[in-house]
């Protein structure tokens, strides 16, 4: 099954505004997802850009984002949890929370991606990415994928 991913912010395939980024404000964009499956018991968020030079890099990890959820508001706090219960993790800048497009060089794609999960990841705050891909294996009950670019101005 397919959730719809959403933005607000940017469209599908489209340029991610430099205010979601590290020549920003540096803010998470507000997202939205729909056609969740019964049976959902929460949601899992992970944002990566496959076009790093060192390999895929991951900007964004957050879980147990409650079932009942079908969005997050821009500017999502860099709080290892959040008042709804959702929990962030670790990036690959070695924070908690989101880091937005901040490529060195050239054009990047930035994938967001949404699980909806049967379980609640049992993960303390500051998981890894692969952590959690651990914990949802098996689980996932329907997934959905916005991407954006973002080329830096120099």
């Amino acid at each position: 099954m397919k959730l719809d991913l959403s933005s607000g912010s940017f469209s599908e395939g489209g340029a991610i505004p430099s205010l979601y980024t590290c020549d920003g404000r540096d803010i998470s964009p507000a997202l939205a997802w729909k056609n969740v499956p019964d049976g959902t018991k929460s949601f899992a968020l992970i944002c990566d850009d496959p076009d790093a030079p060192v390999g895929t890099w991951v900007h964004w990890v957050i879980y147990r984002i409650p079932g009942a959820e079908r969005s997050l508001k821009e500017s999502v706090p860099p709080k290892e949890a959040l008042d709804n219960g959702a929990r962030q993790g670790r990036n690959d800048f070695g924070r908690i929370g989101y880091g937005g497009p901040c490529p060195p060089g050239g054009s990047h794609r930035y994938f967001f991606r949404i699980y909806a999960l049967d379980i609640i990841p049992g993960l303390d705050p500051g998981a890894t990415k692969e952590e959690l891909l651990a914990a949802m294996k098996g689980h996932v009950l329907a997934q959905g994928e916005l991407m954006g670019v973002y080329s830096r101005r120099r």
